[in-house]
């Protein structure tokens, strides 16, 4: 399992309602090109948003994303699809916790495990998803400390 945790100095209701949002996605997901669509009554399990992912350059393919457990404002875990290849299964777990002013701070974990043949490989994965997956959550905590404006 590639685990990876982070804190950030924001309330746990705002930090779930970046990652609960997949139109949030292509600002801090590595790999999140564009959000195609997102289904009504989302983040309802069996719901599911449509994007298009890739890492290099112009090189992206569609494909959908789907809730399969939803406990606001603790745990968001989706099935993610980049077929015809990647399956996987995303857990992010919040937490409450203070920060160093006393403050409200949240520990945002994301755990990524491959599904279908790429479980097999998963122990050769893992260093490659967890970079990946550090990458992401030092850019969400990076983009939720951004100000309104977004400046």
């Amino acid at each position: 399992m590639a685990r990876t945790s982070v804190h950030a100095l924001v309330p746990i209701e705002r930090a779930f309602a970046a990652v609960a949002d997949p139109r949030t996605y292509p600002e801090w997901l590595v790999g999140a090109k564009r959000i195609r669509d997102v289904d009504d009554g989302w983040p309802e399990p069996g719901t599911r948003f449509h994007h298009r992912v890739g890492l290099v350059g112009p090189l992206t393919l569609p494909d959908s994303s789907t809730v399969i457990e939803v406990d606001a404002p603790n745990r968001l875990v989706l099935e993610v699809r980049a077929r015809p290849l990647l399956r996987g299964r995303v857990t992010y777990e919040l937490a409450r916790t203070d920060g160093s002013d006393g403050r409200p701070a949240t520990r945002i974990s994301m755990d990524e495990r491959p599904l279908g043949r790429l479980r097999f490989v998963a122990p050769l994965l893992e260093p490659l998803i967890r970079g990946r997956n550090r990458a992401s959550l030092n850019a969400l905590v990076a983009f939720l400390n951004r100000p309104a404006d977004g400046r």
